[in-house]
């Protein structure tokens, strides 16, 4: 069997499945963690104008936006993959160097509530496109990620499992729901390196994509199933060749979903290993910010091919800038969404301060990338004394996890700005009860 096939089958499998209570558990923390991206990137640029652009395709249907507007199935998968990426709050699977979470559950909630599915079977979707795409991404490897951004051409697939599960579809069906969507993968790198807008568009189209490929599949549309091991296919094409023959033997003893990144910062994952050293140090060795010489940070590269920008003049850039972000931490105690306010990109203190630290590649962290993101961290105070510290994970990686509180307080800071607290309240206790909705009408 191809690969498409293999997952195809699993997606079709995955109906009878039994799937565990600590399953599920992590399934809902993963979407707790989804709707607060969602609902803290809808306000946001460019969520808006994408709204504004698909006004034909909105007030009509089934499908819901985050504050009711209805719209059709794709528009909403689109619109809510966008804004679920823009604050750069969502979860990674960090071996796949990809955010599952923007494009599948958009891509579950769209179909779902176009279908009015219960609770269960949306978290089931949500589940196989999680593991199937997760288990595509890793198998492309860092080589893919060299020039493609994972979430827009990984994140396809996801959508497009979870779409496929709710209509119902094959195994054969999905099969060609997933080698469609191969066609329809993409995102590029190069169009986050300067000042822009397009790198959320990268999951919404990822998410809408999914959708389209799942209902094309279910009319009877079909794709040439060796896609991903062909000899001009996705691994071909987009990465070195990888060897795909082991890249699924885990499909049915691990669950990837319970290995989630929930971020802690709201900027780019890469940037999470220097902040939580640098605090780290500053908290150990009680360093005021002003009283700081130097700073020298020593990560994986492609730490600082990403996130490496050392001037950057807008919040899209800042969130990809390493020294900025430290900066902030070590002047403000934490980056959250007001660490990007206009006032703050400008502020003297921050500036100076960024000035002064310098980026180098540490070979031992890059050689563990990306199943091990790491930074070292040595701060130099004026007096001459010198601190380092190796900052071996970052907080809200599998191995130092965010709590189930942890996680449903980031929750609530991000949706009380958008629906005030006694909304949000409620609504976090929806989603946390998921399992036993009779539909999806708490999520909008």
């Amino acid at each position: 069997m191809f690969v498409s096939e293999k997952l195809g089958q699993y997606t079709a499998d995955f109906h009878t499945a039994a799937v565990s209570d600590n399953v599920i558990h992590h399934a809902k923390r993963a979407l707790v963690d989804w709707y607060g991206a969602l609902l803290a990137g809808y306000p946001m640029a460019p969520t808006p104008m994408v709204e504004k652009s698909l006004a034909l395709e909105l007030d009509q249907g089934r499908a819901r936006l985050p504050l009711g507007r209805a719209a059709s199935t794709r528009a909403a998968a689109l619109i809510n993959g966008t804004a679920s990426h823009t604050a750069e709050v969502d979860d990674i699977y960090r071996e796949a160097i990809y955010h599952p979470g923007a494009p599948t559950f958009s891509a579950a909630m769209a179909v779902g509530q176009a279908l009015n599915v219960n609770g269960m079977a949306f978290l089931k979707a949500s589940i196989a496109g999680y593991e199937t795409s997760t288990r595509i991404g890793r198998t492309m490897g860092r080589t893919h990620y060299k020039h493609w951004h994972n979430t827009g051409t990984v994140g396809t697939f996801g959508a497009a499992t979870a779409a496929a599960y709710l209509l119902g579809l094959n195994a054969v069906q999905t099969a060609n729901a997933i080698a469609l969507s191969a066609t329809f993968a993409a995102g590029l790198q190069q169009a986050f390196k300067l000042d822009s807008l397009a790198k959320p568009l990268h999951s919404g189209r990822a998410a809408e994509a999914g959708v389209t490929a799942a209902l094309m599949a279910q009319q009877g549309v079909i794709s040439s199933l060796d896609v991903f091991e062909g000899e001009v296919g996705l691994g071909r094409a987009m990465s070195n060749g990888p060897d795909w023959t082991h890249a699924l033997d885990d499909l049915h003893a691990q669950f990837n979903i319970t290995s989630m990144t929930f971020k802690n910062h709201a900027c780019c994952g890469h940037t999470f290993a220097p902040i939580d050293g640098a605090l780290t140090l500053q908290q150990q060795h009680g360093i005021a910010a002003e009283n700081i010489d130097r700073i020298i940070i020593a990560t994986y590269s492609p730490a600082i091919a990403v996130a490496g920008n050392t001037n950057p003049t807008t919040a899209p850039e800042a969130r990809f800038s390493i020294p900025f972000v430290v900066a902030t931490a070590l002047i403000h105690g934490s980056v959250r969404l007001a660490a990007f306010d206009s006032e703050r990109l400008t502020a003297p203190a921050i500036r100076a301060l960024m000035s002064r630290i310098e980026l180098q590649v540490d070979p031992a962290a890059d050689s563990k990338f990306p199943g091990q993101r790491s930074a070292q961290v040595t701060i130099i105070t004026r007096d001459g004394k010198e601190h380092l510290m190796l900052q071996p994970t970052r907080k809200g990686d599998p191995d130092m996890p965010l709590t189930d509180v942890e996680l449903n307080d980031k929750f609530i800071e991000l949706a009380v700005p958008v629906l005030g607290g006694e909304r949000s309240a409620a609504l976090s206790e929806a989603l946390w009860r998921m399992e036993g909705a009779g539909d999806l009408s708490a999520m909008c």
